[in-house]
């Protein structure tokens, strides 16, 4: 193959050459991503074209069973990088502008989105930008650049914004399982989204904050991040909260992995008057049994889910990173570039010792 390097960034819209090619890196499991050339998105009225500086690997990106029959396609949804070029009739940014932008966005119109649910929207189940961020480019629709593009701070770093979305998403995920201060909190899984909930909820104030995991170098990361106990998941985990937390259970328990074990360690582990978070997907097909009267007759235990973030969300993720008060460039453990897309595929996949993969084409 080929290897060609642009600075499309520099041209101006009257010296760009359409049809020029660009490398992406194409996914086809999590152990075969291949780095491909093809044509540079062409962009038309209202729309943007992207220099992705970096995009972050996300959890959701090596589900194997959710991708399979979708394949060959370009992953990558954690996205910062310059505006490249403008479609006719965008207003509000010019060419070179460091934005990160929403891969999903609502239409704010219909009975989701005016009720408070943006992210159950079917408008925004459909859209997203081509092709996706392991890309030197990516093409940003009409109605993502309209509103789904966020200004990025002189101070934060493309690396740094690249939390936006994970960061919106665990900040809708809080608010639906009425967080609040002073509460106890269980984090069941400390992947980046453990970690990211553990260190969220420790600067809003929880008083106690307890993590799991099966990995060394995972517990590690939770008692640096916030937690003040950090437990292996084959633990007493309903006791040891107990012990803890004076007799009592957990007030909020989020559970950031799809194991099936954890699911019911989560059910078992929630105080009277709780809630418990399922924010991390399973594997396809499992179920969990639940006993009415053991879980919820008479402990008013709310159980809720949450998926993505909205623009709100977005836009409160970035103010936030960008107060610079939180410690999420820490999580970062290894930067690659396009050509390394597939180590860090591997990385993530195996979860082991890492916790951010940031590709930076």
């Amino acid at each position: 193959m080929r290897t060609i390097r642009f600075s499309y960034a520099r041209l101006s819209a009257s010296e760009w050459n359409e049809g020029e090619l660009m490398r992406a890196a194409v996914y086809y499991s999590n152990s075969d991503v291949r780095i491909e050339e093809m044509p540079v998105p062409e962009i038309g009225a209202g729309e943007m074209l992207l220099r992705v500086r970096a995009s972050g690997i996300c959890g959701s990106d090596v589900m194997e069973w959710y991708r399979k029959d979708k394949v060959p396609l370009v992953l990558g949804h954690e996205v910062a990088g310059e505006i490249a070029r403008l479609g006719e009739g965008v207003q509000n940014y010019k060419e070179g502008d460091r934005v990160c932008v929403a891969h999903h966005v609502p239409c704010n119109t219909c009975h989701y989105c005016l009720s408070g649910h943006h992210t159950a929207c079917e408008t925004l189940r459909r859209t997203n930008f081509y092709p996706g961020g392991f890309a030197e480019y990516l093409r940003v629709p009409a109605i993502n650049a309209d509103r789904g593009v966020f200004g990025i701070l002189d101070n934060v770093s493309f690396e740094e914004a690249t939390f936006t979305e994970p960061v919106a998403c665990v900040l809708r995920g809080m608010r639906a399982a009425r967080f609040y201060q002073g509460a106890t909190v269980l984090v069941l899984g400390s992947g980046i989204s453990g970690l990211l909930y553990i260190h969220l909820c420790r600067a809003f104030g929880a008083s106690r904050i307890i993590a799991t995991d099966i990995s060394e170098y995972r517990l590690r990361a939770a008692s640096n991040f916030g937690a003040d106990l950090a437990l292996q998941g084959s633990e007493d985990i309903p006791k040891r909260v107990r012990e803890a937390n004076k007799g009592r259970l957990a007030d909020m328990v989020i559970v950031c992995t799809g194991a099936q074990s954890a699911i019911m360690t989560a059910l078992k582990s929630v105080d009277r008057g709780g809630s418990v978070l399922f924010f991390a997907p399973t594997e396809q097909g499992v179920t969990v049994p639940l006993s009415i009267n053991e879980v919820f007759w008479r402990s008013d235990v709310m159980l809720t889910t949450s998926y993505a973030g909205s623009p709100a969300d977005y836009d409160a993720a970035l103010k936030l990173i960008a107060t610079g008060r939180l410690r999420f460039k820490e999580m970062i453990t290894h930067r690659l570039p396009l050509e390394e897309t597939q180590k860090g595929f591997q990385l993530v996949a195996k979860a082991q010792e890492s916790i951010k993969v940031i590709i930076e084409p």
